[in-house]
């Protein structure tokens, strides 16, 4: 059976279980080692047993308690070339650390295969993953998304489980506090997904045979979480499908693990 829990998911920290019957990986560590090991301890998981660490770009919120994690287990860290490179030159990462690039072809570790895939963000190379259990189960993470691009879509449509990006509100974000420059950067094509852009996204991938939905990286100060709930239920039930028959939709929690999915 696979198991997925998001630990944390916020611009303050972002953090993925997945688990297999071989083993369990995580996405990003975006929060500090002690709180990762707690949330972890809190969905009935053992750092111990983390073998992998997928990290999807360099930003601080994805990469914040990287190096202490990685360094406690003796993690093996895998990503994209230009991500490792950035790491290596913020000394993230150094010579004690076993990091290794992956292409598109993926790499199998935990009984799983992990494949990324390129998204459209203000990062160096950042990746999505789609991940393969042994039961035959998909599962994407895709987050920090400018735009569900053609590529995207083809790499996670027809996951049995996806976690994507519904950040913000639009009407919230130019109506909020934020600079001017900010707010253009977010709604860039290297910025962030919006609750329309996700609800649309989502219709999609019902479509392509998804039932269960989580959204994450919902943004604090420019959404909410039933906003953000409401507006991709309502694309999916206007789609035709039906709530707990046909698809589950959940938001991730921002600063707390959620209820573990087992499937």
């Amino acid at each position: 059976m696979a198991r997925f829990s998001t630990l944390y998911s916020s611009s303050k920290g972002n953090c993925v279980f997945i688990g297999a019957s071989g083993g369990s990986i995580l996405i990003d560590a975006g929060v500090s080692a002690k709180k990762i090991e707690y949330a972890l301890t809190e969905i009935g998981e053992d750092a111990r047993n983390i073998q992998a660490i997928f990290v999807t770009h360099e930003h601080t919120d994805h990469i914040g308690g990287l190096k202490a994690f990685a360094g406690r287990y003796g993690i093996k860290v895998f990503s994209s070339a230009g991500t490792l490179s950035a790491l290596a030159d913020s000394n993230v990462l150094d010579r004690r650390f076993d990091a290794c690039p992956i292409d598109i072809n993926g790499v199998e570790t935990a009984g799983m295969k992990i494949v990324p895939f390129n998204t459209c963000h203000d990062c160096n190379e950042g990746f999505g993953y789609v991940i393969h259990t042994p039961d035959e189960r998909k599962i994407a993470v895709a987050t920090d998304l400018g735009n569900y691009s053609e590529e995207i879509s083809r790499a996670i449509s027809g996951c049995d489980l996806v976690m994507i990006e519904s950040n913000y509100d639009r009407k919230m974000l130019m109506n909020g506090p934020y600079p001017y420059s900010l707010k253009c950067r977010i709604i860039s094509e290297e910025g962030h997904l919006s609750n329309d852009e996700c609800a649309q996204a989502s219709r999609q991938l019902l479509d392509s045979g998804t039932t269960r939905f989580v959204l994450g990286h919902i943004s604090a100060e420019n959404n909410l979480p039933e906003l953000a709930y409401n507006t991709s239920l309502n694309a999916l039930c206007g789609a035709g499908a039906a709530l707990g028959c046909d698809f589950t939709l959940e938001t991730a929690p921002r600063l707390a693990p959620m209820k573990k999915i087992i499937f």
